[in-house]
């Protein structure tokens, strides 16, 4: 039988079989031996052991379309990359790190800010200009309020999506709203640090309909892709592809260079200053990395 893991807890992975019950599985151990881990979103082939309750064993992991690496899963066609507008602040840097890391592994990413209804129109108006200019569609809605969830749920059909965000911006509250019967456990804002406490403590594919999968993250508070070389990180900026004819030197890694497209396009306004100073900030970190 063939089926798709769902989650994966304490050495067991539940997979949602073609038969529509969920089995309880162990990885053979060929899978050990060759240092192979299944992954949440993997498509497998099991041997079933029994059906009450239902219980089986991972014979064979079907090829991979793609993984993430954090959170480690497999199979995903697109992401929803949530921030919150207020309660707390959205952390552009952080952000930026979670889209460089979508545009990384070859993901379509959609960004998503929650809690509208603590923030203005100006607010709103300031984060679409920025994130549509650099290419991401932006949706905005009020998960406490049922605002814009329709909307949102009607991008989600017959694709298995990632949210992702850090914790406390409401991605376990838009689950419950798009599936009840998750009844995920939502957490309240630290008031002292306003920030969320880490309420989805394992990756979790939730099916919402037939070929439509959503599958809530763990929240981080950090996340960026370490195997990246410096030059390679431009490419994770996609408003950058089409500026860099008019930089002086092919490669321009858009840093020291006098002649520079993108340098150009940010002091005319074309490029956000807050996109290109985190790109300034990554591009750093990747390389002293590299250095030590």
């Amino acid at each position: 039988m063939t089926g798709k893991i769902v989650k994966g807890i304490a050495g067991f992975y539940y997979v949602y079989g073609e038969d529509g019950l969920i089995y309880a599985c162990r990885a053979k151990g060929i899978f050990r031996n060759r240092n192979i881990k299944p992954l949440v979103g993997d498509r497998v082939e099991i041997s079933v052991l029994t059906t009450e309750p239902p219980e089986g064993s991972i014979d064979r992991i079907l090829p991979r379309d793609n993984t993430l690496i954090r959170p480690a899963v497999a199979n995903v066609d697109q992401a929803l990359v949530m921030f919150a507008m207020a309660d707390p602040q959205p952390n552009l840097n952080l952000l930026d790190r979670f889209l460089v890391l979508m545009e990384r592994s070859g993901l379509k990413a959609t960004l998503v800010f929650n809690k509208t209804d603590l923030a203005d129109e100006r607010a709103r108006e300031t984060y679409r200009a920025v994130y549509e200019s650099a290419g991401y569609p932006v949706r905005f809605l009020s998960a406490r309020q049922g605002e814009g969830v329709r909307e949102l749920d009607g991008l989600l059909d017959g694709k298995t999506t990632a949210l992702a965000g850090p914790s406390g911006v409401g991605k376990s509250s838009l689950t419950n709203l798009l599936m009840p019967k998750a009844n995920m456990e939502t957490g309240a804002v630290s008031e002292k640090i306003r920030r969320g406490r880490h309420t989805t403590r394992h990756t979790e594919l939730f099916c919402l309909r037939k070929d439509t999968y959503l599958m809530d993250t763990p929240g981080f508070s950090s996340v960026f892709v370490e195997t990246m070389e410096p030059e390679e990180l431009r490419d994770c900026f996609p408003e950058f592809g089409p500026l860099e004819e008019a930089c002086r030197f092919p490669g321009c890694v858009h840093m020291g260079e006098k002649i520079c497209g993108v340098k150009r396009a940010v002091e005319e306004g074309n490029v956000s200053r807050s996109r290109y100073e985190n790109y300034r900030l990554f591009y750093q970190e990747l390389k002293d990395k590299r250095r030590y």
